[in-house]
Parts: C-alpha cells; structure tokens; sequence
C-alpha cells in the first residue's frame, strides 16, 4: 500500500472516530438530559376520633372452698354486668372469659399452705362502638370497688380506642399527600429555573395510626407520606 492509500485510509478512520465521538457525545447528552429530576415527599395528616372501645373489666379475688369462690365470682359478674346495663349497655356488647382459677396449694410448702386456699381472676370484656359512654362509665368505675368488686390495680391498662375506618378516608388522604409533594417539587423547579413534568416513579408510604397524645386516647393521627418522583423540563 503506497502512501496516498495509507494518508486516505488513516483520514477515514480519524473521520469515523470523529462522528462517532459526536454520537457518543449526543448520546451522554441527551441520557443526562432525560435524568433530570426531583424526588420529593408528601404528607397527609388527619385527626379522628375512634369510633371502637374496647375495655377489659378484671378483678381478682381468694376463697377457701371452690363453692365459695363460684359463689363471690357470680355475685361480681351481676355487679359487673348490672353496672354497664345501667349506663346503656347491652348483653351483646360484652364477654366474658373464663376465670383462671389457681390452687395455692400445689406450690407451696409442705405445712405452709396459704389461706384462703384458692384464688381466681376474672375478666369481662366490653366492646362497643359508643366511645365516649365507654369513657364515662370507666370514669365511673369507682363504684364497682364501692359494691365490693375487687378490681385489679390495673384495670383500665390495656383498655383500647380504635379507628377502623381508615379504608374510607385512604382515598382523600392519598390525594392530599401527593398534592403536597406536587407543591413542593414546583417550588423546587420554581427555584432551580426549570418546570415540573410528569411523574417518573411514585412509592405510597404506610398508614400510620397513633394517638394523639396519652391524655386523649380516643383522639387518633393518622399520616402517610408518599415519595414521588417529577421530570424536571428546561
């Protein structure tokens, strides 16, 4: 090959690499270019009331025969269940559990048994959608300890409010958290001198349900956050 071949092969090849480095160049451009975007969050927020109360009435109490003791839990269950029915409630609206009844005995010392001899605990369940008649009769409570019902110390612990109806307010709240992150990703672009464009990937965050604070425990928050992603177009 002379050397007019080789000057004419070698501007070829400088040719080609030129053009496809122009190519490559547009490419990068044009991928950096369409990766323009924003990842924002938005927040919904909601305060409710519950509307499901869920209290555990437990006492405890010892006798010295089994027949005495079925005797003292009958008579606790009718005060019991004469207290709530007096404030509006209803057979269907409770339930009750079985007593755990223990014998003092079995464990102890042979010639120290305690006296009484038995000993049982009790729990009636009331489950009602009147929230706030629920709060006044715990309120009221006293009077079961007044009318010798032996509650256990802790008996108002583990009572429950509940909100379970969020599958009817979803809806809205979505919206209103992806209108939230819409807000800010046009403040964003506002700010950076581009405009918002369509959504690239959206992710809804989970419903969270808390109270809103340990004095009102039949007040609840609910919030979700959704992440959101927008092209941003020059």
């Amino acid at each position: 090959m002379n050397d007019r071949s080789l000057w004419i092969t070698a501007a070829i090849l400088a040719a080609g690499l030129v053009v496809a480095g122009l190519i490559v160049a547009g490419a990068v451009r044009e991928a950096v270019e369409t990766e323009r975007f924003v990842e924002v969050k938005g927040l919904a927020e909601r305060e409710v009331a519950a509307n499901l109360a869920i209290w555990p009435i437990s006492y405890s109490l010892v006798a010295d025969t089994l027949d005495e003791l079925r005797r003292q839990l009958d008579r606790n269950d009718e005060s019991v269940v004469a207290f709530l029915k007096l404030n509006g409630f209803t057979d269907a609206e409770l339930t009750r559990a079985p007593p755990h009844v223990t014998d003092r005995w079995l464990n102890a010392p042979l010639g120290a048994q305690p006296t009484p001899r038995y000993s049982a605990e009790r729990t009636l369940t009331l489950r009602s959608a009147r929230v706030e008649p629920v709060r006044q009769a715990m309120g009221d409570a006293a009077e079961l300890i007044s009318q010798g019902v032996p509650l256990k110390p802790d008996w108002g612990a583990r009572t429950e409010f509940l909100f379970t109806q969020l599958e009817a307010i979803k809806p809205e709240m979505i919206a209103e958290a992806t209108a939230d992150a819409r807000r800010a990703a046009n403040q964003f672009a506002e700010d950076s001198g581009s405009t918002v464009g369509a959504i690239r990937r959206a992710r809804q965050g989970y419903f969270s349900i808390n109270q809103r604070d340990p004095s009102s425990p039949q007040v609840k928050r609910i919030r979700v956050v959704t992440t959101i992603e927008y092209d941003l177009v020059e």
